[in-house]
């Protein structure tokens, strides 16, 4: 037996009360008048033990009383079979997978349906005043009720009003989430339910991690995995991205949407829609899609207005709406200017416009400047009017001068940066890449030489990372790789908050480093912008790289999407008239978020965004909103479930049961639910005693009032 509330055994002390009580009366001095003294004397002596007898009796009824209640109050409970009495109780937990997965039709019922109907099985064997706790498991898993003494009315309208949510399933964070709910369960059984529909990416191979904690959690409680399979079938827009062209009025660009087929039989003429702020303009047909595979098609976008705009690539016809569609944003500018602060001879100046030009049909227009002048000329320049500087060999700028840039990035502009011969390490250390905030995203070392034996340099290692200003490069075939070379660069010490975007081959030393500098990103090259320590200004990759960096740089923070769960971030430059921003959400709820300070700007943070669509994010609730786009993982996107049979292959040994049908649940619950809970009977009991003992107890006190009260005998008179 154990207790559910053992401190309060402590309270079994409490039965010195009536003993106490019995021993101060023992001593009580009883005063009788004199006249029938030894009349009186006589009759004490014949009652004296059966006086006795009843004052332990009414000593015991009490004791067993106060053991009885100490004992209801702790509230005793056992598990397997026993002679003792009690009503079969558990603590349930009923954890459902809430992730948009669950959202797939079938057969006119989705997953989450299938969920709701497990868990009618499972209240079915519910007693009222059972605690029950209600979790909807997601990326951020939202407790429902929390330790909530069962009632049926109030479960059904909790549950009614849940609905499956846009975010994945993390399942590597639920073995501790679970075990934290359980833990504040007072019951003599626990019970879990993860009620999911066993995605194969989950649960095909779960990692050592997942199933030390799920074996764990078999150890706290009753673990029942409950699986709501359906088909595989299901598309899905995982990509939409920008491949070419310059975001500014009057221009298109090209964007690339990806829809991959997740299911196990090819899917034919999917038809894909672009829209743009709701209009569509562009439409391609994906003749065939192979089972597991991904074909992509080119949407072109029109730029006819400046300011933000909205552009969507969508599918229709399939069974899981929530990952048809793919959103992103676009920051259009009347124009993009760039220029080109040139510390060489010219030809690094000369070489960066060539590349930016190449392939721009009027890129002297007024919508695009592109311009390169001497290092001595930078402080004239009026950076009001630039979008991106590019520095080239420069030999080092004041501190003023990097002051003025920190402040033109933050602002949501851009910088590229090359090194070079004329390049003084030391300075540009001293003023841009060291401290707090630094502008410079790596520490400048020395030049070293990267040449083979054969005075060849090193290439560009083919492997890049999902940046997108890699997205041009993966189209060129590997051996341009091979043809750009570099023969010397400089050794860099990247920050902690920066990222390696290229590198060398073999090496991995670092070619391009970039980091963000408040609303605006720094890009930093190893290597020059001429032709003194490489080729690549000769080959295609040099134009390619350019051109995608100032259509990056020339974008704002708002262009790059987020994923549900995700932060929303709001930057400042310098410290807002108003203390709050404001994010209103795709579903219409408007939510105020304080603006702080943090590491010398201020941000305005909503920490979870909790549905896929567009945001509009506003300084103020006058101020005009900008979107961000928002869309659902697409790994969850792959809805395989996982056979039974493997299912219990894969989590054998871990002390968990699989009930796969309701008769199966409900068989299970019955053969593993042997807690029970006496403290009814403990309560009942006690409660008798006490009232047993207060009627013998006035029994007594009747009769004795009686025999006082009645006339005395009177006393035979002798002749």
């Amino acid at each position: 037996m154990s207790f559910l509330n053992p401190l309060l055994l402590l309270a079994a002390v409490g039965i010195a009360l009536p003993i106490l009580a019995h021993l101060l009366n023992r001593f009580q001095v009883q005063h009788t008048d004199w006249a029938a003294m030894r009349f009186l004397n006589r009759s004490v002596r014949v009652r004296s033990r059966q006086i006795k007898l009843r004052d332990l009796l009414l000593l015991i009824l009490r004791c067993v009383a106060v053991i009885l209640l100490v004992l209801a109050l702790a509230r005793p409970a056992w598990t397997g079979s026993s002679w003792l009495p009690g009503e079969r109780r558990a603590g349930v937990v009923i954890a459902i997978d809430s992730s948009f997965s669950m959202g797939k039709g079938s057969e006119g019922s989705t997953r989450f349906d299938e969920a709701l109907k497990r868990v009618e099985v499972i209240r079915g064997k519910m007693a009222p005043g059972d605690p029950v706790t209600l979790v909807l498991l997601g990326d951020d898993s939202r407790v429902v009720l929390r330790n909530m003494a069962y009632d049926r009315d109030r479960f059904a309208d909790a549950l009614e009003a849940e609905s499956v949510s846009p975010g994945s399933l993390n399942l590597g964070t639920v073995p501790k989430e679970l075990a934290d709910l359980v833990a504040d369960m007072e019951a003599p059984q626990k019970e879990i339910y993860l009620i999911t529909d066993g995605q194969a990416r989950d649960w095909k191979q779960p990692s050592a991690q997942l199933r030390e904690g799920l074996a764990e959690l078999g150890t706290l409680a009753e673990v029942f995995v409950v699986p709501v399979p359906g088909d595989s079938a299901n598309l899905a827009v995982t990509d939409l991205e920008l491949v070419s062209g310059v975001l500014r009025k009057g221009t298109t660009a090209r964007y690339r949407a990806t829809v991959r087929n997740c299911g196990t039989s090819p899917a034919s003429n999917i038809a894909v829609q672009c829209r743009v702020d709701d209009v569509q303009i562009d439409s391609k047909v994906i003749p065939l899609i192979e089972p597991g595979s991904s074909e992509t098609v080119s949407l072109f976008v029109p730029f006819h207005n400046a300011g933000a705009t909205q552009i969507t690539a969508q599918i229709d016809g399939d069974t899981l709406p929530e990952d048809n569609v793919r959103r992103t944003v676009a920051v259009v500018r009347d124009k993009v200017s760039v220029i080109c602060v040139d510390g060489s001879s010219g030809d690094a100046g000369r070489l960066v416009v060539a590349a930016l030009m190449a392939r721009a049909d009027g890129a002297q227009s007024e919508d695009y400047l592109v311009r390169s002048v001497p290092w001595l000329s930078f402080p004239a320049e009026n950076l009001d009017e630039v979008d991106v500087v590019v520095f080239a060999d420069v030999p080092e700028i004041t501190e003023e001068q990097s002051a003025q840039l920190a402040r033109f990035v933050r602002n949501g502009n851009g910088l590229i940066w090359f090194a070079g011969d004329s390049v003084k390490a030391g300075a540009w250390n001293e003023r841009a890449a060291t401290g707090e905030g630094a502008l410079l995203p790596a520490k400048i070392g020395t030049v070293v030489d990267t040449s083979d034996a054969l005075g060849a340099g090193k290439p560009l290692d083919p492997e890049m990372p999902d940046h997108n200003v890699c997205l041009p490069l993966l189209s060129l075939p590997e051996d341009l790789f091979n043809e750009t070379r570099f023969l010397r660069q400089v050794e860099v010490e990247p920050s902690p908050a920066s990222f390696t975007v290229l590198q060398l081959a073999g090496s991995g030393a670092p070619v391009l480093v970039e980091q963000s500098l408040g609303r605006g990103h720094v890009f930093m090259f190893t290597t020059t912008a001429e032709t003194a320590w490489n080729n690549m200004a000769l080959t295609p990759v040099f134009p390619m790289v350019m051109q995608q960096m100032v259509t990056y740089l020339a974008g704002r923070e708002f262009e790059r999407p987020r994923t549900v769960g995700d932060s929303l971030a709001l930057t400042y430059v310098e410290q807002p008239d108003a203390s709050d921003a404001v994010f209103d959400t795709p579903s219409g709820e408007t939510i105020t978020v304080p603006v702080k300070e943090h590491r010398g700007q201020y941000v305005a943070l909503l920490e979870t965004a909790p549905e896929a669509g567009y945001y509009e994010a506003r300084v103020s609730v006058q101020a005009a909103g900008v979107p961000i786009a928002v869309n659902v993982d697409p790994r969850e996107s792959d809805v395989a479930c996982l056979p039974e049979a493997e299912l219990r292959a894969n989590i054998e040994g871990l002390g968990l049961n699989v009930a796969a049908s309701d008769d199966e649940l409900a068989s299970a619950i019955e053969a593993t639910r042997t807690g029970r809970s006496a403290w009814r009977f403990f309560m009942i009991a006690a409660l008798a005693f006490l009232l047993f003992e207060s009627l013998f107890a006035d029994r007594l006190l009747t009769r004795g009032s009686a025999k006082q009260e009645a006339p005395a005998t009177p006393e035979p008179q002798n002749a």
